[in-house]
């Protein structure tokens, strides 16, 4: 029991292994046949693990889901800090506009809409997922609020920003260019009061 604790608690190892195995999975399968298609099972399978370890880890597949979506929106499009609002949210958008329209980027997408119609587990899921999202976006607006930098609120980098970009995405439009997704990020600024 204490060598299993103490394999637990480092980085790396099996646990990181055992992870990066089984979020791959989820991703594959998301891809392939869209959330609620496959069982916690069918994950373990193709992680090549035990279903009880994910089970154990995760305790089901909504919890797993949400841990997959939220590491990728986490790794895949962190928060940037450039020293100004301006370049913060053209990071943002950029990196946000490149995940989505990569190979992952839609799955991801068409797993958190699913998970709204999930049940209740599943919209737990997905508001712990836009909660943390909504945490990391309210860190880099607070820091331009802290530089006396007139900030939007997170809904409305969401409203002018995220949405325009996921619904083309969602419905196949994935021509993100870098001057549209530079006047999604202009259109938001220029709504800003001007002056601190």
């Amino acid at each position: 029991m204490k060598e299993e604790q103490e394999r637990a608690r480092r980085p790396g190892g099996r646990s990181a292994r055992v992870r990066t195995a089984v979020h791959q999975a989820v991703m594959s399968l998301v891809s392939e046949r869209g959330y609620g298609g496959f069982t916690v099972g069918e994950v373990a399978a193709r992680a090549g693990v035990a279903d009880t370890s994910v089970y154990r880890r995760w305790g089901n597949l909504e919890a797993l889901t949400t841990d997959v979506a939220i590491s990728w929106l986490t790794t895949q499009s962190p928060i940037p800090d450039t020293g100004s609002l301006r370049g913060d949210l053209h990071a943002y958008a950029s990196h946000v506009a490149r995940d989505i329209t990569g190979p992952d980027g839609l799955a991801v997408l068409r797993l958190v809409v699913s998970l709204s119609a999930a049940g209740q587990d599943g919209e737990q899921a997905r508001n712990n997922l836009l909660l943390e999202r909504q945490r990391q976006m309210d860190a880099m607006l607070d820091r331009a609020h802290a530089r006396g930098e007139p900030a939007p609120r997170s809904m409305e980098v969401v409203d002018h920003i995220l949405a325009p970009m996921y619904v083309r995405v969602l419905f196949g439009l994935t021509d993100l260019s870098p001057d549209y997704v530079d006047d999604l990020v202009d259109h938001l600024l220029l709504r800003l009061p001007k002056g601190t």
